[in-house]
């Protein structure tokens, strides 16, 4: 259902569609009207020449002209390809027009939609963030138009639970939601009176505004909850003209807003969907799955419960080895293979999670590229990541032998959290390496199953001689 940036089939449709022209030759070389949509409810109307043949590049230039973006924040923002059922990042030299003419083999190659569905989906154009804008740079940005645009995209992430987050995190977005909309001076009377018409899922994530009870709650104690959540959003509306000492200015909390989002490891991700095995529990429940959404960085891969809205996985690149494989007979699944550092009755192992997805290709290209992107351009990007905070298992504490004291510090402060990696829960496989066979418990590790990995020598990984599907 979410997608990337890059490896898409060949553009087949140069010349003709498998479905047929959506356009003649002559209408497309006429003046046509397009929208870019925003997030926040809002688009850009142009009006272009040639639009067949028009690329993201000459896009980009016309939009930032409409939105009054500098040049100098020309690569914050690309163009993405959208619908409920994907979503693709496109490059400059793509051609949104060709590629709206192969959406459909698009959807038949990277998800399980039915064929109703698919026939039945249409793409738009959206403005959003570029997945491989540094967050380090993003908080350089003075331009307020530029920092309103990546506000209402964090925004529409935190509400509808794509980014994961604690109630210090959902409660003080949500006031500074607040102040940008509304202002900072509200009294109490009026910040409540604003809530009630706005509603509280207009800044508390739905999950969280809504609740969970259902019919099974009562009345007085939905009541009672929803009054808790308004008055911890309105003690956390007063901190932040108090904190600031005056009336703070829009960029000011803009960058607060943008400030906290940051300490969310995957704020910035390209979202993928995927299933995971769930644990057996029982003959009854063999074969179930979880749906996760898998976010990608520059910093690493996130793995997140869809329905509970917490982490079940988050790993750096330097922790990981990762491969893809494809089905082998009709039925079968893609699937993602992420390894790394685990242990079982307190003996080192590797571990191999195993992500079935239409989209396993593209997150293994995605990967890929992020790992060469980072650690390319930067040499000191590694020393940089050890300050971030981040899901990884050495960041939890899963891995104290190599992470020592701050790694275990890490987890218990936040075993609770939504952000702390859940390995205990995952259905995962565990290898070593004997010399001769795989085998579940073996201390000695050499070198990782899958060649695709990071050059950071801090990952080992054990020697494959065998099939995936052993164990």
């Amino acid at each position: 259902m979410e997608g990337d940036e890059c490896s898409f089939p060949p553009d087949s449709s140069d010349d003709h569609s498998q479905r047929g022209s959506v356009a003649s030759s002559a209408t497309l070389s006429r003046a046509q009207d397009v929208l870019i949509y925003l997030f926040g409810d809002s688009a850009v109307h142009l009006t272009v020449e040639g639009l067949g043949s028009v690329t993201v590049h000459e896009l980009g230039r016309s939009v930032r002209e409409a939105l009054n973006i500098p040049d100098s924040a020309q690569d914050v923002f690309a163009f993405w390809l959208c619908s409920p059922l994907l979503e693709l990042q496109l490059k400059p030299r793509h051609q949104p027009y060709k590629l709206c003419r192969q959406w459909q083999d698009l959807l038949y190659r990277f998800t399980e939609a039915s064929e109703d569905d698919i026939s039945q989906d249409e793409p738009f154009l959206q403005y959003r963030r570029n997945v491989f804008y540094p967050k380090s740079k993003e908080l350089q940005v003075d331009d307020e138009g530029v920092l309103r645009l990546l506000y209402e995209e964090a925004k529409n992430n935190i509400l509808t639970g794509r980014y994961p987050c604690d109630p210090e995190h959902w409660t003080s977005l949500g006031a500074l939601s607040l102040a940008l909309e509304e202002g900072s001076g509200l009294d109490s009377q009026k910040l409540s009176t604003t809530i009630k018409e706005k509603k509280l899922s207009s800044f508390l994530p739905a999950h969280v505004a809504m609740g969970s009870g259902g019919l099974l709650s009562t009345l007085r104690g939905k009541s009672s909850r929803q009054a808790g959540l308004e008055q911890n959003l309105l003690d956390e509306y007063k901190k932040i003209s108090t904190s600031a000492g005056n009336t703070p200015e829009s960029t000011q909390l803009l960058h607060q807003y943008l400030s906290t989002c940051h300490t969310l490891p995957y704020y910035g991700c390209g979202f993928f969907f995927g299933e995971i095995d769930k644990p057996v529990q029982g003959i009854l429940q063999r074969g179930r799955r979880k749906a996760v959404s898998v976010g990608i960085c520059l910093e690493g891969v996130y793995v997140i419960d869809v329905k509970e809205k917490h982490v079940l996985l988050g790993l750096r690149f330097n922790e990981l080895s990762w491969d893809h494989s494809y089905p082998e007979e009709q039925g079968d699944s893609h699937i993602l293979w992420l390894e790394f550092d685990g242990e079982e009755d307190g003996t080192p192992v590797n571990k191999l999670l195993k992500i079935y997805s239409k989209q396993a290709e593209l997150m293994s290209g995605f990967i890929e590229f992020c790992v060469e992107l980072k650690f390319a351009s930067e040499g000191a990007a590694a020393a940089d990541a050890d300050g971030e905070a981040g899901l990884s298992q050495k960041a939890t504490g899963q891995d104290g032998s190599k992470n020592g004291r701050g790694g275990r510090r890490g987890l218990l402060r936040r075993q609770s959290s939504v952000m702390c990696s859940r390995v205990h829960s995952l259905n995962t496989i565990s290898y070593v390496d004997n010399g001769k066979e795989i085998k579940r418990l073996k201390p000695k590790r050499a070198a990782s199953f899958f060649s695709r990995q990071a050059t950071l020598p801090s990952y080992s990984a054990v020697q494959v001689t065998d099939s995936l599907e052993q164990g």
